[in-house]
């Protein structure tokens, strides 16, 4: 973390991307995330943290270039969750579906891991738009 002119903090390059153990594996029940989730649920109140202090920030009338810098941590962090939760999604749910679908005969298993690849591929489309 680092700290803001204003006294705010915002985290690092790194953030919490080095999370990756307790991944969630391909044959886990549920969601992706399900192994982490307490530790998402911490990193999203933290973001919400982040934001009331924007909010902060406007009121006590705090200088632009000191809020847009918070504004950049902010999205920041959020980007890197969003990150987390979809290479949670590829190795948990798109995994899983190719694991059934050399389970399956025919072009049903096919159908469903194209699917889930088609899903994936559309949620990095929207990352990057941002």
């Amino acid at each position: 973390m680092t700290t803001t002119a204003a006294g705010t903090t915002a985290p690092t390059d790194g953030d919490e991307r080095g999370q990756a153990s307790g991944q969630a594996s391909p044959t886990h029940g549920g969601h992706g995330y399900a192994h982490q989730k307490d530790q998402h649920l911490k990193r999203l109140r933290r973001i919400e943290g982040q934001i009331r202090g924007l909010q902060r920030m406007v009121e006590e009338d705090v200088y632009c270039i000191d809020i847009l810098t918070q504004v950049s941590a902010s999205t920041k962090a959020l980007q890197s969750f969003a990150l987390q939760l979809l290479e949670e999604h590829l190795r948990h749910c798109v995994a899983s579906a190719a694991v059934e679908s050399a389970a399956k005969e025919g072009d049903e298993g096919e159908d469903e891991v194209d699917a889930k690849v088609a899903e994936a591929t559309a949620a990095i489309a929207r990352l990057l738009r941002t």
